[in-house]
């Protein structure tokens, strides 16, 4: 990862903030028992955070040239001018 270009270390450090504030954001705080998360509510709440924690980290690591092998890609790519330095 010490190859990485400043743009994926960018969109990493988003990632992962955005992450963090899905899963331990400020949330809204009961004040009566007509505001207490229903069962059904919190089991979407778990979804929804589940799904987006899988389905960013896949787009991030498809996005992005991560590993040794795409470290080559782009290398590649940039040869055939196909992307930017």
């Amino acid at each position: 990862m010490k190859n990485m270009d400043k743009g994926t270390v960018m969109r990493t450090v988003l990632l992962f903030i955005a992450l963090i504030n899905q899963v331990f954001g400020v949330g809204t705080i009961a004040l009566d028992e007509s505001q207490v998360i229903t069962v059904v509510e919190g089991m979407y709440l778990l979804g929804s955070t589940l799904f987006t924690i899988v389905t960013s980290l896949i787009a991030w690591f498809k996005n992005n040239y991560v590993t040794e092998r795409g470290g080559l890609q782009k290398k590649a790519l940039q040869a055939q001018k196909l992307i930017k330095k």
